[in-house]
């Protein structure tokens, strides 16, 4: 059989290039059960293409996280991904006889990276429709070109320092922290911004954008102090940390619990972030309230602590609307209040309290931090008595055979017990359900399941 013609091959080149990292690992597997002589061309094409990405991941370690945006949307030095692949062809085809030694682990394999990049910056500047074509995001491409390479030219000092990360992050010692200013002494050799760049290609490596405060501080001795840090070129750091701050608060204060339920998971989320950037950032920083970055701080804090306020009342009212209670008389003019067994177990009410109590539940650190804890505490003391009361008095009214509807009131205890989870009240829930158990065997039912709520 004949193999693959030069069309063919010059199309599935095409489509391999543009292929995922898993993609590409899925379509090897599954050329290699292929037969034929057109299936082992496409098993080498493909071995081929995962070689050549192996090395590109290894040369471009201190640049690659700088070729996508960053997950926390925070702001950063990024390139567009296209420019990745034509800046790996256009330095490694300036070092062909290098690559095989980019095989094998070691000092070797080291200084052929630092070279190919050296190579990659040259080629930005010298053929930089190579790299990065003149319709491919025109308003950012000079400047993104200058920095493309600028980064390349600090690469063999970044890869130096991508190991030590962790170590810095932590408690470095007096070596690990002399180590730290070495690399921003050399990168500053190389430009005049060379430490900036370098900051911001360690930045690139931190999935918790706030943690660039810990090595920025362990830059300088006198890097803690606000007025030293805002003055100096490191200050774009701490405001973009701000800045993210002030857009996550815009979207807390946007979200409405009667509404917007379907993003509670993205509340929480926001509301978790802020709290370790404004913890870190009293941490780190010694900060002047009457400042521009205090005043911003300060004034998230109080825009937080009143949607968390707002939140909690919110969660209160929604339990009150999923588990009504009703006025039942017991003897003359008698009345009690008790649970409304025939209250719906699905549907918008529902679906409100699960989320606002998931909300309740899952701030516990960031209420700390924004001096909400009390608050949230009470609520969460004042609903397991209220739940588990609810309980005790609907499984009393199922055993005494006085429910309408028997297993709509199971399923509304285990709706309370679903809610005493998501305020981590879990001995309280175990509680609950175990003496639902017990009522709906007794009864002879059917156990409803958690689903059913």
């Amino acid at each position: 059989m004949s193999g693959l013609s030069v069309a063919h091959r010059v199309a599935l080149a095409a489509l391999i290039e543009q292929a995922s990292d898993a993609t590409l690992v899925k379509l090897s597997s599954a050329a290699v059960a292929l037969p034929g002589a057109r299936a082992l061309e496409l098993g080498a094409m493909l071995a081929d293409e995962v070689l050549d990405r192996n090395r590109r991941r290894l040369v471009m370690a201190p640049l690659l996280p700088m070729f996508r945006p960053r997950v926390d949307g925070v702001e950063a030095m990024t390139f567009p991904p296209a420019v990745l692949p034509r800046l790996w062809k256009a330095g490694s085809t300036r070092e062909p006889s290098l690559l095989p030694r980019l095989d094998k682990e070691g000092a070797d394999a080291t200084a052929v990276c630092d070279r190919i990049c050296l190579a990659a910056a040259a080629a930005v500047r010298d053929r930089p429709e190579l790299v990065w074509p003149a319709d491919l995001e025109p308003a950012r491409r000079e400047r993104g070109l200058f920095d493309l390479a600028a980064c390349l030219d600090l690469a063999h000092l970044a890869r130096r320092g991508l190991p030590s990360i962790e170590v810095w992050l932590k408690r470095p010692d007096g070596d690990q922290i002399a180590e730290l200013r070495l690399l921003i002494k050399d990168c500053a050799a190389v430009h005049e911004d060379g430490a900036q760049r370098v900051l911001e290609m360690l930045f690139s490596h931190l999935e918790d954008a706030v943690l660039i405060l810990r090595i920025i501080t362990q830059s300088s001795c006198a890097s803690g102090r606000e007025g030293f840090l805002s003055a100096s070129e490191l200050a774009g750091f701490v405001e973009r940390l701000i800045a993210g701050v002030g857009a996550r608060v815009a979207r807390i204060g946007a979200f409405r619990p009667g509404s917007d339920l379907a993003n509670v998971g993205s509340v929480i989320e926001d509301l978790t972030w802020c709290a370790n950037v404004l913890n870190e950032l009293d941490v780190t920083l010694t900060l002047n309230p009457l400042s521009v970055w205090g005043k911003s701080v300060r004034d998230a804090r109080v825009s937080i602590a009143g949607q968390l306020s707002a939140f909690l009342r919110a969660a209160d009212r929604a339990v009150d609307k999923a588990l009504p209670l009703e006025r039942v008389r017991i003897a003359g003019r008698m009345t009690l209040k008790s649970p409304q067994l025939t209250a719906p177990v699905q549907g918008e009410t529902v679906q409100a309290v699960r989320h606002l109590l998931k909300l309740v539940g899952a701030v516990r650190g960031p209420a700390s931090v924004f001096g909400a804890e009390s608050d949230r505490k009470k609520l969460v003391e004042s609903l397991t008595d209220r739940l588990s009361d609810y309980a005790d008095k609907a499984l009393t009214v199922v055993n005494d055979g006085e429910a309408e509807d028997e297993v709509n009131a199971l399923r509304l205890v285990e709706l309370a017990a679903r809610c005493l989870d998501l305020i981590d009240a879990r001995d309280a829930a175990r509680t609950v359900r175990r003496r639902a158990a017990v009522a709906g065997a007794g009864k002879g039912g059917s156990k409803p399941s958690s689903r059913a709520a």
